[in-house]
């Protein structure tokens, strides 16, 4: 067992205490994610996964007809940059918060926020409304998703991260293939309110299966109850920066510069003092980890947003055949985090990492190839499970290299990082693929021009991965 197992587990109790046992017993003889240690503390976390995810993908098929019934078309993206505005804010908090007072305050905060941003957008009147209860719920998902990292780190010993990052994926292939279709048939025969009103009764659950274990990571001595006030206002400029952004990347007309200029004077000073230390140059070790993380979503994620619209508006897909042709990639997913998760994998981290970003790469290339009208549309659902694949060995081992490169007082800090670099780089590659698709045109060219420049983007990724090890080839953390 490596010293940084030690490291990670400097709390007292029945969780930690087996992350120290002898490194001499083998690996069959010591207890898994789901052995009784463990077991609840596992169901739970995954629990918040799931419910998570599941209300992500059911509220992306309810939005419309929410916004239609509220008479706030004019808001729709707003209500889904509040969610993210919020969680870029809360991510920050939670990853101090983590870190001065442990992980129990802030996943149960994140808890209930997440709850009852529910229960205001499923009982709004209004759109305003609808929209405020989006950002309460993104504060939430934000501050929830840094305390399970959190938790990964702290409870878990080092042989068992890869395994927990393979349950994080794992819970999102049921909400990805069931969530649009429950979430469909709510909407239609009950009423689109139910399908925010219907999980607020289920978050609690989670918490209570957690409870005793989370207890056993709250530090001995007396808690630090000052949070850093210059990374909070950091965080909060980069949220009101990123927002800024999101609204000029939706108008991309010439009023759009004062935002987007004011936005970019925003993102740009608080990102570089939110992650760590050249981050934005992939210094060798854990800034180019977090870097790396923001440049797999971004091209990932940006290029998932357009394939359907490709489909439907080039190839003439029904928005469900269209939808149904990323489902291959959830499940995918899932299959490429479970393999990450195996002893064999351990010491290969960079170079799963530096093949997850190829397999992205030719995914994304694969889904150009649907443009020209001779090729099978079902091929994109071919190509996006090789980049779910790629991307599920890649998602977990940044964030098992992540933890390993932490300490117990900046585990809360660098999980926030990672989270951050996630969102940033989404936010950043959706708005240059909108200012390409505005600037090329809605048809093939533009579509072609997102594809490619996300494929070049992954690419790049693959490129930069060499530097997560020493120059000598050694894992950094290892």
């Amino acid at each position: 067992m490596t010293e940084a197992t030690v490291a990670l587990a400097p709390y007292h109790g029945p969780v930690t205490t087996l992350a120290r046992s002898s490194s001499a017993v083998a690996d069959d003889c010591l207890p898994g994610v789901l052995d009784r240690p463990y077991r609840m503390l596992t169901i739970g976390i995954v629990s918040c996964v799931l419910l998570i995810a599941f209300e992500a993908m059911a509220v992306n098929t309810a939005m419309p007809v929410a916004a239609r019934a509220l008479h706030g078309l004019g808001l729709y993206a707003f209500a889904f940059s509040g969610y993210f505005t919020a969680s870029l804010l809360a991510m920050v908090v939670s990853g101090e918060w983590c870190d001065k007072r442990g992980p129990l305050a802030p996943l149960g905060l994140g808890i209930a926020l997440f709850g009852a941003g529910l229960v205001i957008a499923g009982t709004a009147q209004n759109m305003w409304t609808f929209v405020g209860g989006r950002a309460t719920q993104g504060l939430g998902g934000g501050m929830v998703i840094v305390a399970l990292y959190v938790v990964a780190g702290r409870a878990y010993p080092e042989r068992l991260r890869p395994k927990v990052f393979s349950a994080f994926s794992a819970a999102w292939v049921l909400p990805s293939i069931v969530g649009p279709l429950v979430s469909g048939a709510v909407t239609e025969n009950i009423g689109w309110r139910w399908v925010f009103l219907s999980i607020p009764v289920l978050v609690v659950l989670p918490l209570v299966l957690m409870l005793p274990q989370l207890r056993s990571l709250e530090p001995e001595s007396a808690p630090t109850w000052a949070l850093d006030r210059r990374r909070l206002l950091l965080a909060l400029g980069l949220a009101a920066g990123a927002g800024l952004l999101q609204y000029a990347g939706q108008r991309l007309d010439l009023l759009a510069l004062l935002p987007a200029a004011a936005g970019l004077a925003l993102v740009a000073p608080t990102a570089v003092r939110l992650l760590p230390p050249g981050t934005f140059r992939a210094a060798r070790g854990l800034p180019t980890v977090v870097l790396l993380r923001g440049v797999a979503a971004g091209a990932f994620f940006t290029a998932e947003a357009f394939i359907p619209l490709m489909l439907v508006s080039q190839r003439g897909l029904s928005p469900t055949l269209a939808g149904l042709s990323l489902t291959s990639g959830a499940l995918s997913w899932a299959l490429g985090s479970f393999l990450q998760g195996r002893s064999w994998a351990e010491s290969r981290r960079p170079l799963l990492i530096r093949g997850g970003f190829v397999a992205s790469a030719l995914a994304i290339a694969v889904a150009s190839t649907a443009l020209v009208p001779s090729v099978p549309a079902w091929l994109v659902a071919v190509g996006w499970a090789c980049g779910g694949i790629g991307m599920g060995l890649m998602f977990a081992s940044i964030g098992v290299l992540t933890l390993n490169l932490s300490t117990p007082e900046d585990t809360g800090a660098n999980s926030a990082s990672l989270q951050v670099s996630d969102s940033l780089g989404n936010v950043s590659l959706t708005l240059l693929a909108g200012v390409l698709f505005a600037s090329v045109g809605h048809g093939a060219g533009g579509f072609a021009a997102i594809f490619w420049t996300m494929a070049a983007v992954a690419l790049l990724g693959a490129a930069v991965s060499g530097r997560i090890t020493r120059s000598s080839g050694t894992t950094l953390g290892s």
